[in-house]
């Protein structure tokens, strides 16, 4: 198994960066396009446990859009092979005492004939700081 391949390493922290763009900016359309489109994916936030790709978008339409912004920190992002990859990281909001994790797990999966890294799994927790 090869970890970390810079190339693979390379795609999948861009892919990582698009979704944070599009996480602070209130892209639903962009992040939308980041998830698997599966009944299978899974999301579990600090106050929601979504199951299957409807669940995550419901609740993506419904999000306040202010607020969004946030720093990261100690992210760390691992690929294994070519297709297959998590991403960790730490976020602080402004004014929010507590400390925000975020994982994600992303597969390479070919959507719509071409292939892309795509989130199939991703969870969210606050803990104090």
């Amino acid at each position: 198994m090869d970890i970390n391949l810079p190339a693979v390493h390379a795609e999948l922290t861009a892919a990582f960066a698009r979704y944070e763009r599009a996480l602070v900016d209130n892209r639903i359309d962009e992040l939308d396009a980041l998830f698997w489109p599966s009944e299978f994916t899974v999301r579990y936030g600090v106050a929601e446990n979504l199951r299957g790709i409807e669940a995550i978008r419901a609740f993506r339409a419904a999000r306040p859009a202010a607020g969004l912004a946030r720093t990261l920190e100690n992210t760390v992002i691992t690929t294994f092979g070519h297709d297959f990859g998590t991403a960790m990281t730490e976020y602080r909001r402004a004014g929010q005492a507590r400390i925000g994790r975020q994982s994600q797990t992303w597969v390479r999966l070919p959507l719509d004939g071409r292939p892309g890294w795509r989130v199939v799994a991703a969870h969210v927790s606050l803990i104090a700081a």
